[in-house]
């Protein structure tokens, strides 16, 4: 598995590195039988620190943990408690939708907006109709079954998550309603 190890305006020593390479590869290898690479990235938040994980595994999910504590290992063992929670949470249902996948997901690329927001211009007449781009970058679209893409958006903890359905052209949605209950949109 590789691993990205970094900090936004903090030094990570070489010991944090080592510790976080050990820990975050047993416990991801565990419960997931082929991650491909894990990124960590510590930050400052006032007084405490702040981990991030995010792990891909070779299945196309991700799964992603964050924590903060005041000491920085004790935020690196909090985030990777939790990372080894959803793994385990979800071990059975990784096993059972990928057991017969014998190749990756699919990807196909799409580009990503970032659109400026009504509060950045409030009480202002906007000079045109056309949103302002803010940023434009590149993703990619897995070709996932409904299951995998609602077992994508509980392990990533994202609300929405776009992907291709398997046997088919469209572009499909999968999202969290208000009532808590999940929604699928599949275009005819």
């Amino acid at each position: 598995m590789r691993y990205q190890i970094s900090g936004k305006q903090i030094d990570i020593g070489t010991a944090l590195q080592t510790h976080v390479k050990t820990e975050l590869g047993e416990a991801v290898k565990k419960y997931a039988e082929r991650p491909t690479d894990a990124t960590v990235v510590f930050s400052k938040s006032g007084h405490e620190y702040v981990c991030e994980a995010t792990v891909h595994l070779s299945t196309g999910l991700t799964a992603s943990a964050r924590a903060h504590e005041n000491e920085i290992y004790a935020a690196f063992d909090g985030c990777c408690e939790k990372m080894e929670k959803q793994l385990r949470r979800y071990k059975r249902r990784l096993k059972d939708h990928h057991k017969d996948r014998a190749e990756p997901v699919e990807l196909f690329g799409a580009a990503s907006y970032i659109l400026a927001s009504e509060s950045d211009s409030e009480g202002q007449e906007p000079d045109t109709l056309q949103p302002m781009i803010i940023a434009e970058m590149q993703t990619k679209i897995a070709t996932l079954s409904v299951g995998e893409a609602v077992m994508q958006m509980e392990l990533s903890g994202t609300p929405v998550v776009v992907f291709r359905k398997q046997g088919n052209e469209g572009v499909n949605v999968v999202y969290r309603r208000e009532d808590g209950n999940i929604g699928w949109i599949d275009p005819a």
